[in-house]
């Protein structure tokens, strides 16, 4: 298995298994996130902003010279989270 399988197998674990057990549905929890941010900023944000915030936020600890494979692992997380979150919002 390459090691671009490999990231995106446990970025796939981590979305659909680990997290799911112990914090429920990523849906949901960003649905609450986005709920919470929109009062403390007082910007209207949903479920798919909070996930490409923490898209920037992984990416911006990428590029503070430290790699670390855990970071980029969370960042495709979100990513793929985004696009399921943009999925259900697209009509056709």
């Amino acid at each position: 298995m390459t090691e671009r399988e490999k990231i995106l197998e446990d970025a796939k674990k981590i979305i659909c298994e680990d997290r799911n057990e112990q914090y429920g549905e990523p849906e949901d929890n960003f649905a609450c996130i986005a709920a919470l941010w929109t009062d403390y900023i007082g910007v209207e944000l949903d479920s798919y902003d909070v996930c490409m915030l923490m898209v920037l936020f992984k990416l911006a600890r990428l590029m503070s010279g430290k790699y670390k494979r855990d970071s980029l692992v969370d960042l495709i997380g979100y990513a793929a989270c985004a696009a399921e979150g943009r999925k259900e919002n697209e009509s056709d």
